[in-house]
């Protein structure tokens, strides 16, 4: 049973298909039929259409062609193949930008673009707006009641940021709602430094290589500008689609962590949640750091629509054609990755693309339907495999996973921390922090919300933040509330040390947070690459923490005002100072890493604090390295599956609740031995404890 809603009531079960792009073989009848019959053979029940097809769709201003577009659609709904139909303003025809050529974005060196690539427009232009929402009228007018199309797919992957004029005047305007005067700019900006105080609006400019770069307020806002134009210009494209039919939910692309956007700022326009996958399976010996990475980013999906399903709207079958190697997925991999999306809790399997383009510069990413044209080929196989499981764990749509544990990853926080200057220029690495933060709970088997700072915190037990340098108005004051409420907060160096206009807190590190943490931060000790020093846990620590660790790039040197001291540095000049310690701070406790540690930190840290704050796992035994246990719930059965991100054999032991096979390996004397790279998906009765919240 269904804890949320499909995309569609037509919808039973999870969506399965890819990017369609019919208007390449228009001129070959053939091949579109023999597309309708391979995708039922794959048992592909869906299609993302009409992504790039302006050109197609108004080959001239005024002049429209959508009977392509109907033969297509209705062939689909014949077959009982939904479509989620894209608006095409990723890429516009060559004829808008020659008649009007501000539609062309332009660059921060102030030089405007010629006609070509993606997502090469201005955001803020008004007539492209205007041809945006016509285009995206007439399509809601012919295809919002379709019998096939199921929803809308606005745009494709978001991203760029224009420098034009009409961007520049735009820019000032948000600047003027936001500030309000310009003395209030001066100062948010600290702009009394190299005399850079503006006395004018016109002033004003957005950040440029032969210009003003240097202030960290005004580089700060202008990404928060671009994101704020770029889900204004998201939202005058839906507007048409749901004047008329507001009950078909809409969606975009996200690119995973994209720097250039905050995606939570989109929340509030889409209807559902979708991203693109695109690892680097095989870049190492085995995939478990990808399958990390990746699986965070669902996680983060799935955050992001308020813990319902999300989709996976593209990921490759084979090979992708654009990273620096295109290695092919082994055996097993492409079933074992998808159904990962899947255990994380996205409703869908999607791919770029159906059929391979015959020339420009995709030809060679991987396809369904390879150039040969036929079903007899590994990759269509594996998809067909896919199409199988989904089928056999149809039940499980619209479940989702019940969380207890969070990591904050916020967009703003990564822009500040990489437009700090210091203290290491050569790499803060926010991201690969995160990740190794969220690592060691995914190698525990604890399901993990992915969340910003404002998220709200009290439906958690524990919540990681992983150098939350940034600390927005309200935040410190949440925290204090989560914690003195029982709940257990961790945090680590580089955390409190500037405010949301990236001016520095005074009165001393970590800011808002210090009488959370119960420490003061005096300095901070950037180490060379290939420098270290030691970490030891102290003896008779309230965690049980033993041995000696590994500590690199960073080093703070704290001092414990109200807390305990869990570890100390071993080597330098801080020697013996505190670098882990732990507050009780009302009914909670805040735990304070002062140092980047090495994995197997991270690891007995966790699983101490884990079990500290009666977190229960997915399942209660201890994982194989390289094997991941998740769960989706309906209220009345969990979903346990069990992923092998290594090409070895993995035993795992299961506790003594009642587990039923539904896909995959079977359980055999209480184990699950999974193949290397093997699956297994069991369902048992859930459990209503303390131990969950929804």
């Amino acid at each position: 049973m269904a804890r949320y809603p499909l995309i569609n009531p037509k919808v039973k079960g999870f969506l399965h298909g890819g990017d369609y792009n019919p208007e390449q073989w228009l001129d070959r009848p053939d091949i579109l039929a023999e597309d309708i019959r391979l995708m039922k053979q794959a048992q592909c029940n869906v299609v993302s259409i009409g992504i790039f097809a302006w050109a197609a769709l108004e080959p001239e201003e005024g002049v429209y062609r959508f009977e392509w577009l109907d033969d297509v659609l209705n062939r689909l709904a014949a077959n009982g193949i939904f479509a989620l139909l894209a608006t095409p303003s990723g890429a516009r025809p060559a004829w808008m930008s020659a008649k009007y050529p501000e539609v062309l974005r332009v660059e921060a060196n102030r030089q405007r673009n010629l006609h070509g690539q993606r997502h090469n427009h201005c955001p803020t232009s008004p007539i492209y707006r205007n041809k945006v929402r016509e285009m995206n009228h007439r399509l809601a007018e012919r295809y919002a009641h379709h019998p096939a199309v199921i929803g809308w797919h606005v745009s494709n992957e978001y991203g760029g940021e224009c420098h034009c004029p009409l961007c520049q005047d735009a820019f000032r305007a948000w600047l003027k709602q936001r500030y309000g005067s310009l003395e209030r700019l001066n100062q948010a900006w600290w702009t009394a430094f190299w005399s850079h105080t503006y006395t004018a609006w016109s002033q004003i400019e957005s950040p440029a290589p032969h210009g003003e770069n240097h202030i960290h307020g005004m580089n700060l806002d202008w990404k928060r500008f671009v994101t704020a134009q770029t889900v204004d210009f998201c939202r005058n494209e839906i507007e048409p689609l749901k004047q008329i039919n507001p009950d078909l939910p809409v969606t975009t692309n996200f690119m995973g962590t994209y720097p250039g956007l905050d995606y939570w700022q989109f929340r509030d326009v889409l209807d559902v949640i979708s991203w693109d996958s695109y690892p680097l399976w095989h870049r190492e010996s085995t995939l478990i750091g990808e399958a990390v990475r990746t699986a965070m980013i669902h996680d983060l999906n799935r955050s992001l629509g308020g813990g319902q399903p999300f989709l996976l709207m593209e990921s490759t079958p084979s090979v992708t054609n654009w990273q620096p190697i295109s290695k092919l997925k082994r055996p097993g991999v492409h079933l074992l990755t998808s159904l990962q999306a899947i255990a994380h809790g996205a409703d869908s399997v999607q791919y770029f693309q159906w059929r391979k383009s015959r020339g420009s510069c995709e030809k060679l990413h991987g396809a369904v339907v390879d150039h040969a044209g036929h079903a007899n080929t590994r990759t269509f196989r594996d998809v067909s495999e896919v199409g199988d499981m989904l089928q056999k764990i149809s039940e499980i749509a619209g479940t989702s996973p019940e969380v207890q544990a969070a990591v904050i990853l916020d967009w703003e926080n990564r822009w500040a921390i990489e437009d700090a200057k210091g203290p290491r220029n050569t790499g803060m690495h926010y991201e690969r922090t995160v990740i190794s933060h969220y690592r060691a709970l995914w190698e525990l088997g604890i399901p993990t919300d992915v969340i910003n700072m404002d998220c709200d915190f009290s439906r958690y037990k524990l919540v990681i933040a992983p150098m939350l340098y940034m600390v927005r108005p309200g935040v410190a004051d949440r925290l204090r509330a989560f914690v003195q409420g029982g709940g257990t907060f961790v945090a680590t160096y580089w955390s409190g040390v500037a405010d949301e206009n990236d001016l520095c807190f005074l009165g001393g590190f970590p800011g808002p947070l210090r009488d959370i943490l119960g420490i003061w931060s005096e300095e901070i000790d950037a180490l060379y690459d290939g420098e270290s020093n030691r970490v030891e846990c102290c003896p008779g620590n309230i965690l049980h923490l033993s041995g000696s660790y590994k500590a690199f790039e960073l080093c703070e040197l704290i001092h414990a005002e109200t807390a305990d001291v869990l570890a100390t540095y071993q080597e330098d000049f801080y020697a013996s100072r505190p670098a882990v310690t732990v507050n009780q701070y009302g009914e909670g406790v805040a735990y304070y890493v002062a140092a980047r540690l090495e994995d197997a930190f991270q690891h007995a840290f966790f699983q101490a604090v884990v079990q500290a704050s009666g977190i229960e796992p997915v399942v209660r035994s201890q994982l194989p390295a390289g094997v991941s246990a998740q769960v989706r719930t309906d209220g009345a059965l969990d979903y346990v599956f069990l992923m092998n991100f290594t090409p070895v054999k993995a035993s795992v032991q299961l506790d003594n609740r009642v587990y039923e096979p539904l896909f995959g390996t079977v359980p055999e004397n209480g184990h699950v031995v999974l193949p290397g790279y093997g699956v297994s998906v069991l369902k048992r009765p859930h459990i209503a404890s303390a131990s969950y919240s929804s």
